[in-house]
């Protein structure tokens, strides 16, 4: 079975910046924040400062994954250079989005350098309270003029506009706000982060929040959605059940598969995160061929 990965980043340096302060690297493959709070970031078999284009790799041609995506965020600091550096590098295998900051005072200039100049065709937004855009700066509307400045840039070049809110119940998780803003733009491509990180329980949510999302513009990548099932451990059979709902609501052709590697892989096998919906019992085949591989190659390599 073909595959490719939809989430995972490549990490030059940990430089992160959150709701906890400045996240960096203190051996080991742990990070700390400026809050004291120290964790694994990295998993071993990747690195323990940096998680380099070659380790990634590795870890795909171990698994028979032929592609990724290479996102990025505040999580692990913006990774623009060395994410343009790694698709440039190895073509045949990535493809890659930039991000930026809207606040920035000179984000015309940057946008201009990313998209004009080094042509990214994807951006990246991670808007979450917890490691994204919302972190650092106040609440910001999903449907207000700052976010529209943004889509209507990506409009304009034909880039994906890839968005994680962050988690239900928190200021970032703005549903309606984001469909009313996704319908503004029906000519634009847009990839909705993990599902909309369901918690344990959200099932009902889940399915409610898709129904307002179900637009033929936009994609859904399940990247870490079984970690949010915790202490669930693998075959994670609520993971599965938002998998099902989805694709009984928005279409296995709108579904994407992806790790969220390298981070993920320190709470679980990359293995898992396959088998999670390469063995989905109430999946058909074809469906299953659909989320692993054949809808990403539609999106991000045709």
């Amino acid at each position: 079975m073909k595959l490719i990965d939809a989430h995972a980043h490549v990490v030059q340096c940990i430089a992160g910046t959150g709701s906890q302060g400045e996240l960096r690297p203190c051996g080991g493959g742990k990070a700390v924040y400026a809050t004291g709070n120290s964790f694994q970031i990295l998993p071993p078999e990747i690195g323990e400062y940096d998680a380099a284009p070659e380790a990634l790799l590795r870890v795909m041609d171990e698994h028979g994954v032929g592609k990724a995506v290479l996102l990025q965020g505040n999580y692990f600091g913006f990774q623009n250079l060395y994410t343009y550096e790694a698709v440039r590098t190895y073509p045949d295998r990535f493809a890659g989005a930039a991000s930026y900051d809207p606040f920035s005072a000179q984000a015309e200039k940057i946008k201009a350098h990313l998209f004009d100049e080094l042509g990214f065709k994807i951006v990246k937004f991670e808007v979450s309270s917890g490691s994204g855009l919302m972190a650092n700066h106040p609440p910001v509307d999903l449907d207000g003029e700052v976010m529209h400045q943004c889509y209507r840039h990506a409009a304009d070049r034909d880039l994906i506009f890839v968005i994680d809110i962050g988690k239900p119940r928190s200021v970032s998780w703005q549903v309606d706000a984001l469909g009313r803003a996704i319908a503004r733009y029906p000519e634009m491509r847009f990839v909705v982060c993990h599902l909309l990180s369901p918690q344990l329980g959200d099932g009902e949510l889940l399915k409610r929040s898709l129904e307002k999302l179900a637009l033929p513009n936009v994609w859904f990548d399940l990247a870490a959605l079984c970690l949010n099932s915790k202490p669930e451990t693998f075959p994670y059979p609520t993971a599965r059940g938002y998998v099902r709902d989805a694709a009984d609501i928005v279409g296995a052709d709108r579904l994407l598969w992806g790790s969220d590697m390298p981070s993920a892989m320190t709470r679980d096998s990359y293995r898992h995160f396959i088998d999670f919906i390469a063995e989905h019992p109430a999946l058909s085949g074809k469906d299953r061929e659909k989320i692993l591989h054949d809808n990403a190659e539609k999106l991000f390599f045709t």
